[in-house]
Parts: C-alpha cells; structure tokens; sequence
C-alpha cells in the first residue's frame, strides 16, 4: 500500500515538468544555505550562551560589593 519505486519516479517527473529543472535548483540551494545559516546560528549561540555563563559570575560578585555597601541595616539604627 505504500509508495513503490514507480510511483516515486512519476512523482518527480511531473514535479520537474510543473517547475522546472532551474527552479528546483534554486530552491535546492535556498534550502542549503537556510540550513547552513540555522547551523551557523546555533553554533554561535552556544558561544555566546558560554561566554554569557562565565561572565555572569564576576558581575553578580560586583553587584552584590555595591549592594553590601549601600544596605543599611535597621536594627542598628534603632539601638542607637
């Protein structure tokens, strides 16, 4: 019940006459370089996802000395 060799060479055959052999080539190289761009772009977020992790401590340190300095603490302040 399911696709044969024939059936499947049909198939392309009419594919090719409804589009053309120039047309299926440039949708066959517009799809390479989409896919070539999408792997290109998952490579540079996992970099970037990397360099954002190791960099997210030393600002978190640097957050918390700022806060430190500016808490002010209220118990203090009513004992005195």
């Amino acid at each position: 019940m399911g696709l044969s060799t024939t059936h499947l060479i049909i198939f392309l055959v009419i594919i090719v006459l409804v589009f053309g052999t120039k047309k299926l080539k440039n949708i066959g190289s517009d799809l390479g370089s989409a896919v070539k761009g999408f792997k290109d772009g998952v490579k540079d977020g996992d970099k970037t996802d990397a360099a954002a992790s190791a960099a997210a401590p030393a600002a978190q340190v640097a957050t918390e000395k700022r806060l430190d300095s500016q808490t002010i603490d209220v118990e203090v302040k009513t004992k005195s």
